[in-house]
């Protein structure tokens, strides 16, 4: 199944257990603090987390998501009532309703398609507020992190909170022009699913161009999560764009 590790409840559990809190959340987080009580969409939000910490730190939060697993999976976790959760994608938003707008987890890499992207940007820019913010993350294509999706570099053992285990490990099958593609495989004790997937790896240069396109100003994008020089963090493009007034 294409991504079912977002629409297989299954493979949902294990995408959970997998990605607790970490740094990326906590650059997240504080760049969202810097608009105190913002109103904030979590868009790509998945199972929640980020959507219920933003909550929790006294943010008005709006998580959307196309696969209702995860967003099944997000509403049942403790706090879940203090988030609006939409099943729906960027095209769903309503206009000028965000301070700020997040797009975690290297959700950005998912429009592969320059006219997607183009439109998912503008169903943004026309749902903040003028001067609200875009922060997103994307990986660096000069990291070549795709190298190390295979079966002996990504392989890891992952146990679910009712003590299961299950081995993973990822595959990439094809690479061109900035476009990968891969499998990540999931072995149960009873069977084994996989989970296909296309991710766009955009220079720097393209995103800034977007962004320009779309009626954003770039105002910052860092290298990793302790908000490095691009080049000399973590192989990322943290992303923090600001639509234009006017």
């Amino acid at each position: 199944m294409r991504h079912a590790e977002f629409n297989d409840p299954r493979l949902v559990a294990v995408y959970d257990a997998e990605c607790p809190w970490s740094r990326d959340d906590d650059f997240f987080l504080s760049v969202v603090g810097e608009t105190p009580k913002a109103r904030v969409l979590d868009l790509g939000c998945g199972t929640g987390r980020l959507a219920l910490g933003m909550a929790a730190a006294g943010h008005t939060v709006t998580g959307v998501d196309p696969a209702r697993a995860s967003l099944q999976a997000a509403r049942v976790k403790p706090g879940a009532e203090q988030v609006t959760w939409i099943e729906g994608a960027a095209e769903t938003l309503p206009e000028r309703s965000f301070d700020v707008v997040v797009m975690t987890s290297h959700v950005a890499q998912f429009f592969v398609d320059d006219d997607e992207w183009s439109r998912a940007l503008a169903a943004v820019e026309r749902s903040l507020v003028p001067g609200g913010r875009l922060v997103f993350d994307s990986r660096d294509p000069r990291d070549r992190g795709w190298e190390r999706w295979n079966p002996i570099d990504s392989r890891r053992r992952v146990r679910l909170p009712d003590g299961l285990e299950v081995d993973s490990w990822t595959r990439v099958t094809a690479v061109q022009s900035g476009v990968v593609s891969f499998i990540h495989h999931y072995v149960f004790p009873d069977e084994e699913l996989v989970s296909t997937a296309t991710l766009r790896f955009r220079t720097e240069e393209e995103l800034r161009a977007s962004l320009r396109a779309a009626g954003f100003s770039v105002e910052w994008i860092y290298g990793g999560w302790d908000r490095q020089a691009v080049g000399e963090g973590d192989g990322e493009f943290l992303v923090i764009a600001r639509k234009r007034i006017g």
